[in-house]
């Protein structure tokens, strides 16, 4: 039996039309618009904001509104604990602070001013932020604009050249999340960052490469590109990390990084790594730090000389319990210099680690918060790449 097709009402026609207008429209254009939304539905305007670089300030997108502090804001409040915020203002006008999230990457929020939002406005809100989500993330790699828009500085070519290669910061699902930051933003020379999801599986890699040039930039991208490929073709972790090996081998013979590769088990939480002369990951359980648990002596750095290159690489396991943490970092975060020159070390590390999860934030808040510590106590400059990766075990059920 044949039905009556459904008419849209009025208000899904404009979800409609705004969804082909945001997807046709250029970055420039979109301000305006997500202004027809505003005018449709009676609110005064909607301002969107994306997120900068080092994630301390939401940057308009259309000129007019300020740049608003990630610390000290109901903006910044609404896109640090990704949900909605409520800001009364004069004359009566409320604004509510949606984040713009695309699975789970922040990438800034919206603001909506009206006299009065009700059920039904809140929702197609939401609905907005989602769409724009989608549509900013699907624009960022064909368009500079909002990289020009969430750069403070002038970024150095290696730097450039890496980012060019980094996945989205943040990944995940229902039973896992991975996050990363790189320091200093625009002068990263051999740090880098992956991690990956399969239907099963989350894969993830930090490396190190020596020095801090192009050279070192083009030594992390030829490790990425091997590990890359070699994940692709689902391989087991002791020959993804050969085909790191053997690529470094064959285009950057005189070059070398650290690094560890990992695979979690989704369903099981058991944690599988191999470590090539790189810090031992840490293992965060009820905001502490487990002393040593996930320490194994570590084997030689990826591209070391030839007769290096013929060891066999040791996969080391562990099961995790639900909610623990891991932690992956480079050594320039330890080997900084406090204020009288003392080196930064595992110990002070460590603590800031715990203040930063003690307070119950997502992965993604709790690392942002963790990098500041760390930068603000050098004040904001770095001699050496400083990188974190922190994936979350959190399994359908446990939560």
């Amino acid at each position: 039996m044949l039905t009556q097709p459904r008419v849209p009402g009025p208000g899904e026609q404009l979800l409609e039309q705004l969804l082909a207008a945001a997807h046709a429209a250029t970055p420039v254009e979109l301000p305006a618009v997500v202004q027809q939304f505003a005018d449709a539905y009676g609110l005064d305007r909607i301002d969107v904001f994306l997120v900068d670089l080092q994630q301390r300030y939401l940057v308009p997108l259309s000129e007019g509104p300020p740049a608003l502090a990630v610390d000290t804001t109901v903006a910044g409040s609404a896109y640090r604990a990704h949900e909605l915020r409520l800001e009364e203002l004069s004359h009566g006008r409320i604004t509510i602070w949606l984040p713009l999230i695309d699975g789970v990457e922040r990438l800034g929020v919206i603001g909506a001013t009206a006299p009065g939002i009700d059920g039904v406005l809140l929702r197609r809100c939401r609905t907005l932020a989602s769409i724009l989500a989608m549509v900013i993330t699907s624009k960022r790699a064909s368009s500079d604009t909002f990289a020009r828009l969430t750069r403070a500085e002038t970024m150095r070519l290696p730097a450039e050249m890496l980012r060019a290669f980094l996945p989205p910061r943040t990944i995940g699902n229902s039973a896992v999340i991975s996050t990363a930051v790189l320091e200093p933003a625009y002068d990263i020379g051999g740090d880098a960052f992956d991690h990956s999801l399969t239907a099963s599986t989350l894969h993830v890699a930090i490396l190190d490469a020596m020095g801090h040039s192009l050279l070192s930039g083009l030594t992390t991208a030829v490790a990425m590109a091997g590990c890359r490929n070699a994940r692709r073709a689902k391989v087991e972790l002791p020959e993804l990390v050969d085909n790191v090996q053997y690529a470094l081998a064959q285009w950057l013979p005189e070059q070398f990084c650290t690094g560890i590769l990992a695979q979690l088990d989704l369903a099981g939480g058991v944690l599988r790594w191999c470590n090539c002369g790189h810090p031992p990951p840490l293992l965060i359980r009820d905001h502490r730090v487990l002393d040593r648990v996930l320490e194994r002596t570590p084997q030689p750095p990826l591209g070391t000389p030839a007769m290096l290159a013929d060891a066999r690489w040791e996969v080391h396991e562990e099961a995790l319990q639900p909610g623990d943490r891991v932690l992956m970092y480079t050594d320039g975060v330890t080997e900084l210099r406090t204020g009288g020159g003392a080196e930064y070390g595992l110990e002070r590390f460590t603590d800031s680690i715990i203040r930063a999860t003690a307070a119950g934030e997502s992965a993604p808040e709790a690392l942002r918060q963790l990098i500041h510590s760390i930068l603000d106590r050098q004040d904001n400059q770095l001699r050496d790449d400083a990188t974190l990766l922190l994936l979350e075990w959190l399994p359908p059920g446990s939560r």
